[in-house]
């Protein structure tokens, strides 16, 4: 396998190491559940609801920059070549910090060896994003915007109505990613590329039920965040060999490979990329294109 690999894809609430969620449990008092982590065929909103204790342990400062740092470190110890670690600021203020001081705070954890993503969630106020921009213009290792998380129809804003902030970023030379079609219908993907600029999609496992969408994707050259563990644990693959990332590489989407959240799906980055040559589709000359797809969509500002 071609070293090193990436994982542009990691997100901070997500990828804990089991023996600081202990320590954090403790000093903070939060009970942690039982079982804790993925399991195959969950949906999207009952995973998403795990980050709802995660967050719990990092609503102050010190621990936003441990955590921050210790991300890094296993991605060394990994031998990535590039991590990013992304994450929602709005999401540490229970205890009333400020944004810039969480993004600072994580920022110090990261300390030049990882990028940063600045991720707002579907249904936000596009403001939040806007602010996000702002506070990114003026701090190089902020990489990138993103949309996390997945529309629901009680949602007041629609992916569009972020297109302002997305165009501001791309003004200022910030980067785009969007979570889009993570199961759900792939105009999705035609929306992130068209109106929001996207130049990365995070999931996008519905990609081949269109062939508008695919042929945009394969235009524009729009590298797909894939993350097939998590899709499997997520539900929104049937099975992890049925997993499109096989497909993808064959058609000559420029897709790599991600581990999303290294606790809750209890896998690596070698593991990861491993794993996918089970996926129908996939071999080891696939899997070193995607591996170099991942080197070259670094985001650097």
């Amino acid at each position: 396998m071609i070293e090193p690999k990436t994982d542009l894809h990691r997100h901070l609430d997500g990828s804990l190491r089991k023996s600081t969620i202990a320590d954090l449990a403790n000093k903070f008092d939060v009970k942690i559940p039982d079982y804790f982590t993925f399991k195959p065929h969950m949906t999207l909103g009952r995973a998403l609801e795990y980050f709802q204790t995660s967050l719990l342990l990092l609503q102050e400062t010190p621990e936003l920059t441990r955590v921050a740092a210790e991300i890094c470190e296993d991605g060394e110890a990994e031998n990535l070549e590039r991590l990013e670690i992304r994450f929602g600021p709005h999401l540490h203020q229970q205890k009333g910090l400020r944004l810039e001081e969480i993004i600072d705070a994580v920022l110090e954890g990261i300390n030049g060896r990882a990028g940063l993503i600045l991720c707002g969630l579907y249904g936000d106020d596009p403001k939040l994003l806007l602010q996000f921009v702002e506070i990114a213009k003026s701090r190089a290792d902020v990489v990138a915007i993103d949309l996390a998380g997945g529309p629901y129809g009680s949602q007041h804003f629609k992916l569009e109505d972020y297109q302002s902030a997305y165009e501001k970023a791309c003004d200022y030379g910030i980067h785009r990613t969007v979570h889009a079609s993570e199961g759900r219908p792939p105009q999705e993907i035609i929306t992130a590329i068209n109106l929001l600029q996207a130049e990365r999609l995070g999931h996008a496992t519905t990609l081949l039920e269109s062939p508008e969408a695919l042929e945009l994707v394969l235009s524009k050259g729009i590298t797909i965040e894939s993350c097939p563990t998590s899709n499997l644990q997520c539900g929104v693959v049937p099975s992890f060999e049925e997993h499109p990332l096989g497909s993808w590489l064959e058609k000559g989407v420029k897709a790599c490979i991600n581990t999303d959240n290294t606790f809750f799906s209890q896998v690596n980055s070698h593991q990861e990329h491993q794993r996918t040559l089970s996926i129908h589709g996939m071999n080891e000359d696939r899997l070193q294109q995607a591996i170099l797809n991942g080197q070259q969509s670094i985001f650097r500002r």
